[in-house]
């Protein structure tokens, strides 16, 4: 089913940006997929074929500066609000006047503010790991040490240095070993974050060599400055919020993975469990996979896939 996805370029904002399609173009609202890092559109590819067979039109872009996506020509500016804005073009560009949202990781960031500023283009979301977040709801990252990956990655030069010793294939490699683990990413003080994987260590047994290879040859192209830009560098931007009301009443679904060291930020379990995030989102469903990663969208398509479908299927026109 993979061949028959397309892929096609959307001029936005000055940029071409890459899209991968596949479905009923007549399907509406169309389902709209936002990656995460390490990610780019093929971290989709299982679910974008199961809502085509059900008869969804899926999408999936990379953002600016990701896969076959132009880079900006300041990628150092590049903010999560460029993304947004890069969405609404997309949108306006395909003609397309309602989505459903599929976000991951900081995909959910993205699919959070979008949600904010432009709520009646939204028909309904799911994002998986992170929540619906209006900016600044959770970034208790002091708490953390020093050696904590996003503090790391914050820090211009310091990535680019530890990354730079290896080929891109091999940084994705490592970040996907690191990132598919129950335990949150820190680094000693005399370490750099590659050296928390060796070599030897193995893939994740649901990412196949040739899995990699997709990923290695789309890093190699897009390199690393604008993901390390967004999301690291630009995160909560400067969002005045007390402009909005960060309640969203769109219907919503969360796919939490437990084993996912995401879950284990500060403040983030107590934010889902504690119904901080039922309270800004009242129309949300919450699904725990027990064994699920970071990953669980690759990880565990035959879970994922039908939650993702039962979703879109009971929306009431559909």
């Amino acid at each position: 089913i993979m061949e028959k996805i397309e892929h096609k370029y959307v001029q936005v904002n000055g940029l071409k940006l890459h899209v991968a399609e596949i479905g009923a173009a007549s399907s509406s609202p169309p389902v709209v997929f936002l990656h995460g890092f390490p990610e780019i559109w093929y971290s989709w590819r299982h679910q974008m074929t199961a809502v085509a067979s059900a008869g969804f039109r899926a999408l999936a872009p990379d953002y600016r500066g990701y896969g076959l996506s132009d880079i900006p020509p300041e990628p150092e500016k590049t903010t999560h609000l460029d993304l947004v804005a890069d969405l609404l073009a997309l949108l306006d560009a395909l003609d397309i006047p309602k989505v459903f949202l599929v976000g991951k990781d900081f995909g959910s960031l993205v699919l959070s503010l979008f949600t904010l500023l432009h709520r009646d283009r939204v028909e309904g979301f799911v994002t998986l790991g992170v929540p619906y977040m209006p900016p600044n709801a959770v970034g208790h990252y002091d708490e953390l040490p020093e050696g904590f990956y996003i503090k790391r990655w914050k820090e211009p030069g310091r990535a680019e240095a530890d990354f730079g010793r290896l080929d891109a294939e091999t940084v994705v490699r490592n970040v996907y070993i690191l990132f598919s683990k129950a335990e949150i990413p820190i680094a000693s003080p005399e370490q750099e974050i590659m050296d928390l994987v060796k070599p030897s260590d193995p893939l994740p047994p649901w990412f196949t060599d040739e899995d990699l290879a997709e990923y290695g040859a789309l890093y190699r192209r897009s390199g690393f400055q604008t993901p390390l830009q967004v999301p690291y560098r630009s995160l909560g931007g400067n969002l005045d919020l007390s402009v909005w009301n960060p309640r969203v009443d769109v219907p919503a679904l969360l796919i939490v993975g437990e084993k996912d060291y995401v879950f284990k930020f500060p403040g983030m379990e107590d934010y889902i469990r504690g119904g901080t995030v039922k309270s800004l989102v009242p129309n949300l469903e919450v699904i725990f996979i027990p064994e699920g990663s970071h990953f669980v969208q690759e990880q565990s398509p035959h879970l994922v896939n039908p939650l993702i479908l039962n979703f879109l299927q009971a929306r009431p026109g559909e």
